[in-house]
């Protein structure tokens, strides 16, 4: 019963930014409710890989985008937020966010949302 919806994906042009944001139903983005919270992305004929995420040891972000894009959480609004700026080509992917409950134990997914970053 637990549900993500991704939302925000769409087209942008190199170097502009998007925010994606992911809403949650039957669990809250912190730590007492989810041992993981983060962004994955997945690129057309490429494996899945972690963009950004958020455990016990702290945050964490892929070496491709450090510093440019940053995770955040709206604990008003439940939702977990990615900000990324200074978008590149190489950044087109679908996005997905993704739970591991503390309740069940096991990871949840969300939907996807696509991002395309051409001029």
């Amino acid at each position: 019963q637990v549900r993500l919806v991704e939302s925000g994906g769409g087209l942008a042009q190199p170097g502009g930014s998007l925010r994606l944001s992911c809403g949650a139903s039957g669990v809250i983005f912190g730590m007492n409710d989810v041992n993981f919270m983060g962004w994955y992305r997945q690129a057309s004929g490429k494996q899945r890989e972690m963009v950004a995420g958020i455990s016990i040891g702290g945050t964490e972000y892929a070496s491709s985008v450090k510093g440019r894009f940053y995770l955040s959480r709206n604990m008003g609004e439940n939702t977990m937020n990615l900000q990324m700026n200074s978008l590149k080509p190489e950044d087109t992917a679908v996005y997905y966010c993704k739970v591991v409950s503390r309740v069940s134990g096991s990871a949840v997914w969300g939907q996807g949302t696509q991002v395309t970053v051409s001029s």
